[in-house]
């Protein structure tokens, strides 16, 4: 891989979708959707600490920066996503960050999906009220 190459890499959760690009000898900024991650993700903690977790079990991921287009779904699912596109961009450059990203269970894909809704019901698995008279 010459210096100027970069990493691609594409993270799922439910309906979002994130497109990780992750460009070497940067200073360890993230930018989505063209605005850093703390003004995208303003007021909501726990998903700005889910998008950062990949980082704590990869030190070196700091030596990166982080180019990241998201759409679909939801805040919780967008963050997941992109912490899943990270953990792949981040497994791209050695084999022993991708053991331990994969033990971490965030190169797992997360299957869960919302549930379509049934014809003769409310929703997805909620019945109408049952009158017996």
């Amino acid at each position: 891989m010459t210096p100027v190459d970069s990493i691609l890499a594409t993270g799922r959760r439910k309906t979002s979708v994130a497109q990780v690009r992750a460009v070497p000898n940067g200073q360890g900024k993230i930018l989505v959707n063209s605005k850093s991650m703390e003004e995208y993700f303003q007021g909501h903690e726990r998903q700005r600490v889910s998008v950062l977790s990949p980082f704590q079990v990869a030190e070196d991921g700091r030596k990166f920066d982080f180019y990241v287009k998201v759409y679909g779904g939801g805040i919780t699912g967008q963050a997941e996503a992109i912490r899943h596109g990270l953990a792949r961009a981040l497994s791209q450059t050695g084999e022993k960050i991708k053991q331990l990203m994969r033990k971490e269970g965030f190169l797992t894909r997360d299957p869960r999906m919302v549930e379509r809704k049934k014809s003769g019901q409310p929703k997805a698995r909620k019945r109408f009220q049952y009158s017996k008279r």
